[in-house]
């Protein structure tokens, strides 16, 4: 039986929140980093997110980790295989083949023009190189709004905002961020966040732990609203059900009222589908 909920997003009080499909999935019963589940993400025109790594010819492939033994069939570093060989490896975790970003740039021109895919890439850019960054511009050099970049190395994010201006850029300073407020404090979290928004990457995104926003908020500072004042998105990762099936307990229920209160333009999740569902049923 078809479900009404889409897992595309939460609309509330005249706003609507995406919900992002956290490593290509609508449930965590879905295989990790799917085509299909991609497909369906691409017709629908959801939010969905992948992980990148760099091959040994520049290109790339949709996987998290540096080497093929945790999600593969396949063995050694994937900076240093070869497309040809990762071609015969399966996902070990849904017994498919890795999405190469060849096949990933056939795939994205079939999406439906509200999709947004974000490539968050797992390597530096010197792991990269001008080589791998020009794979990226000549296969998505025209994807324009439906890609956003994210990485943990800002000079890759930048060497990208270079060649590929037309693509969305995101950071992630949530890292950074906690151990300033252990340190330092809210005022210092506060100057170190403007300084990300206003640096040479100009993201249009910031992802941000959800339990940092909130925690921030508590003690008196609305990261959210900082960055929508700089004009800035904001995606809150990562919110997961202990039991999609049964909804929100009390606790999950209080979290995700007040993250929503907060107004985050995208929430990251692996249960977009069952967050629609269990918002549903607790939204006034």
């Amino acid at each position: 039986m078809s479900s009404v909920f889409s897992g595309l997003g939460i609309a509330h009080q005249g706003r609507f929140t995406r919900l992002k499909w956290h490593r290509l999935r609508r449930s965590l019963k879905d295989p990790l980093f799917s085509a299909g589940v991609m497909m369906e993400g691409f017709r629908l025109g959801a939010s969905t997110e992948l992980d990148l790594r760099v091959r040994a010819d520049g290109g790339f492939v949709v996987l998290h980790d540096e080497e093929l033994e945790g999600e593969t069939t396949g063995h050694g570093l994937i900076r240093e295989t070869l497309p040809e060989a990762i071609r015969g490896l399966t996902v070990l975790q849904g017994g498919h083949p890795p999405i190469l970003s060849e096949d990933l740039a056939t795939m994205l021109r079939t999406a439906h023009p509200d999709a947004l895919l974000q490539f968050d890439v797992k390597d530096n850019l010197k792991a990269i190189g001008a080589r791998g960054v020009d794979h990226l511009a000549d296969y998505f050099g025209s994807a324009g709004s439906s890609i956003i970049v994210s990485a943990a190395d800002l000079d890759l994010v930048v060497a990208i905002k270079q060649r590929l201006p037309g693509l969305k850029r995101g950071i992630d300073p949530t890292g950074k961020l906690v151990e300033i407020y252990r340190g330092q404090g809210l005022k210092a979290v506060e100057a170190e966040l403007r300084d990300d928004i206003a640096g040479p990457t100009e993201p249009d995104t910031i992802y941000l732990a959800w339990q940092l926003v909130l925690q921030a908020a508590r003690d008196g500072l609305d990261l959210i609203g900082l960055c929508h004042d700089a004009g800035r998105l904001v995606d809150a990762w990562t919110f997961n059900l202990k039991n999609p099936d049964a909804g929100f307990d009390e606790a999950e229920a209080h979290s995700f009222s007040a993250l929503m209160a907060l107004k985050p333009d995208q929430i990251t999740t692996d249960e977009p589908v069952a967050t629609e569902r269990a918002w549903a049923a607790v939204a006034d």
